[in-house]
């Protein structure tokens, strides 16, 4: 089976990482930068922008690939899937239009409210600033303040958090006016990743993200510093009848758009803050998660070309679904500077990472050696019986690379988790 992987950041080197566990698989890849990880298991790249869809599709084409699995969420955007299909190559990744459930704000907010999905909090769409100031001062309370289209996950700003009511105002001015006004949600977030078929869906093992770049969760916004997962693949802050009710919500989000005629097919992301109402949807994703893809991937056992196959034929099921019950820690290295200000062109060397799973994701390699660019330079994943041995896997790892990076220490580590634990208990 030959399949094309588009994108070329950790996330991309998780997808194409997994693929390679299976034998008769030949990956394909295009992305803008040649990421080390995934070049060196591709049979063919192509270094284009991914938004290139012509030369994209005149490439799959041409090798004759069997079908697509889409990274990031800006091909999606452009319509990729749309364009590989009605060349004949099926793709894991929605379609221009299921994929405004990310690409589309208000589009999601309306899709939810249409169809009575729970997990909806209050929301206002605005398309022009004087409209934003006029609810922010009606509203009196603290509000999330989301630009309608993609932000690469850094456009969002709190108040309470990140602003406030006049900075909330000057932002909204800044960026034209078109954004979505939701209640501020108080809680802890995790993420729930789910394989669909269009209408089977099957979900992944829970994991948390780290948004902010320092230790203490202070800093600037950022794609995501790292993440975990438990080996019972959940998460000690969510309870049963949490995640029951978070699946629910993309079950019936998926139905939603089926009976809309945009069935959806892929990964489907959820975003959700666990409050004392229960789950609420922050967002939808329309692919994997970066760096969440690499902590579930990593655990991934069945075969995933064949998972592959299953989503495009439509007869996905649980049962052709496996992960490891261990946990994983990922640790994300970036630049100096990031996110603000990253300091690119700067070597690294990687010193021995043990039994971690290395990812390359925004780095150069020149001459035999490794430089950063102006993103997250590499991953490492740690996988251990328990979150202690995993967290120690990768910590291990994260400190044998030298150079202008820096990483959070605290992601994985008991002392993080027991705040969580703390604070979820605190709001209920």
């Amino acid at each position: 089976m030959k399949i094309l992987v588009v994108g070329g950041g950790g996330r991309e080197h998780a997808i194409t990482r997994a693929l390679s566990c299976n034998s008769g698989v030949k990956i394909f890849s295009v992305m803008a930068q040649k990421n080390p990880g995934i070049a060196r298991v591709a049979e063919r790249v192509l270094l284009k922008k991914i938004t290139s869809i012509p030369e994209i599709v005149r490439f799959a084409t041409e090798n004759e690939l069997d079908a697509a699995v889409i990274g990031p969420e800006a091909p999606l955007e452009a319509g990729i899937v749309d364009h590989l299909e009605a060349a004949g190559i099926p793709c894991v990744g929605p379609t221009r239009a299921a994929a405004r459930i990310e690409t589309d704000k208000a589009f999601c907010r309306r899709l939810m409210e249409r169809h009575g999905i729970a997990g909806c909090p209050e929301y206002r769409v605005c398309h022009d600033p004087e409209e934003a100031r006029r609810f922010i001062e009606d509203y009196g309370g603290d509000l999330a303040i989301k630009p309608i289209g993609l932000t690469g996950g850094k456009g969002v700003r709190i108040m309470g958090e990140h602003v406030d009511a006049a900075g909330a105002i000057e932002y909204i001015e800044q960026i034209g006016g078109d954004v979505v006004l939701e209640e501020r949600l108080i809680g802890e977030e995790f993420t729930l990743q789910a394989f669909v078929d269009g209408n089977h869906l099957v979900p992944m093992p829970l994991v948390q993200d780290h948004k902010r770049a320092y230790e203490g969760d202070v800093g600037p916004n950022t794609g995501g510093m790292g993440s975990y997962s438990m080996a019972d693949h959940m998460l000690p802050f969510v309870s049963r009848s949490d995640y029951r009710e978070a699946l629910r919500i993309m079950e019936e989000t998926v139905a939603a758009m089926r009976e809309e005629g945009t069935p959806y097919r892929g990964i489907l992301y959820g975003q959700f803050m666990n409050t004392r109402e229960g789950p609420k949807v922050i967002e939808f994703n329309a692919r994997f998660g970066d760096p969440e893809a690499m902590n579930v991937l990593s655990l991934l056992e069945s075969d995933f070309s064949e998972i592959v196959t299953h989503i495009i034929q439509g007869d996905l099921a649980s049962s052709g679904v496996m992960f490891a019950h261990e946990a994983t820690v990922c640790k994300y290295l970036v630049p100096e500077g990031y996110p603000d200000a990253p300091v690119a062109h700067q070597p690294l060397t990687i010193g021995d990472y043990g039994s971690a799973l290395l990812y390359y994701a925004n780095v150069k390699e020149q001459d035999g050696a490794l430089y950063t660019l102006t993103s997250r330079a590499l991953a490492f994943v740690g996988r251990g019986a328990t979150l202690d041995e995993a967290e120690a896997i990768a910590e291990k790892a994260a400190s044998s690379v030298s150079g202008r990076v820096f990483y959070r220490r605290d992601i994985g580590t008991r002392d993080t988790l027991e705040k969580r634990c703390l604070h979820m208990k605190e709001i209920a």
